[in-house]
């Protein structure tokens, strides 16, 4: 088993969580490995990574240079992880190493590909609970996957899935979405223990949730119009540009049956609808283009004929 801890300013916790995760292991007798990533702590976290690594065997340690993001920190670890099983965790000692082995088993025997845990007791105030709630269920309607609780650090993944996956910008919280549309579909869920804070402060505030919508908007995108993005641009275009023709023809078809009727006709440049229709017309050829470029850059990709493949079989 991997565990990736990705850690800002957590000296004090860190010997805490590394002995509770040894103890807990080595009681149900698995074999690990802790990779710590120091995502540009300012305080003694290094030093402690340094000192724990030296008495411990299973501890590997990564700094970087500057604060990335958690995205960053996981998306390193998971290249380093040599285990079957893939679990990650924060490192302030409020997600539980107890629940490791009963992660284990779900990904080794229950066959899941990911398993997220679910804070279902939560020791968090209401100005970040409530926000929480709104987001999972956003997220939840969105891509269809029934999880209570997408940003619960607590996770695991088939060794598969990490080193399938590419995790960039704040998309961390949306790994099971990417999981999803690269094909691992066998997601399931655990209710794990939330514990209070013990040492520190949270290192994150109300603005994730805006920028993880923005994010979900993004991998949703990416993830349904990457390899295919004229069927998004041109039919937007292609609907925009029909709406813009058709309200054109009724203008003039008007004009053109009041005049035959020797009554009243307004010019049509001088209807307000005429340049509703025109905007349409104009954005829908800019859409149409659009997706036309997007196409051209995507059939000159290095990785346009990229896929996962999961088994082969008597290929020689």
């Amino acid at each position: 088993m991997s565990i990736v801890i990705p850690l800002l300013n957590e000296a004090e916790s860190l010997p805490e969580l590394t002995r509770w995760i040894h103890r807990v292991l080595t009681q149900h007798g698995l074999t690990y490995e802790v990779i710590l990533i120091d995502d540009g702590s300012t305080d003694d976290s290094w030093a402690v990574i340094e000192e724990l690594a030296a008495e411990d065997v299973h501890l590997r340690g990564i700094r970087f240079n500057r604060n990335y993001g958690k995205s960053a920190a996981l998306n390193v670890g998971f290249r380093e992880t040599s285990g079957r099983v893939v679990c990650t965790m924060d490192a302030d000692l409020q997600d539980s190493p107890e629940e490791l082995p009963g992660l284990y088993q779900m990904i080794t025997q229950e066959g899941f590909d990911l398993v997220s845990g679910w804070k279902k007791k939560r020791f968090d105030p209401l100005s970040k609970t409530i926000p929480t709630k709104l987001f999972n269920g956003v997220t939840r309607w969105i891509s269809g996957i029934q999880l209570h609780d997408f940003n619960c650090g607590l996770k695991a993944y088939d060794s598969r899935v990490v080193k399938s996956v590419e995790v960039y910008g704040e998309m961390h919280r949306y790994i099971p979405v990417i999981a999803k549309w690269a094909g691992f579909r066998k997601i399931g869920e655990k209710v794990v223990q939330h514990q209070e804070r013990k040492y520190g402060v949270t290192k994150f505030g109300l603005e994730r949730f805006v920028y993880g919508f923005l994010d979900l908007m993004s991998i949703t995108f990416v993830s349904r119009f990457r390899r295919r993005p004229m069927h998004f641009f041109g039919t937007l275009g292609s609907l925009s540009f029909l709406v813009g023709m058709l309200i054109t023809l009724w203008l003039v078809g008007e004009k053109v049956w009041l005049a035959s009727h020797n009554l009243h006709a307004r010019d049509v440049t001088a209807q307000p609808l005429f340049f509703l229709a025109l905007v349409a017309v104009v954005v829908g050829v800019q859409l149409f283009l659009a997706g036309f470029l997007a196409e051209m850059v995507q059939l000159n990709g290095a990785h346009r004929n990229d896929y996962l493949v999961r088994e082969k079989l008597n290929l020689k």
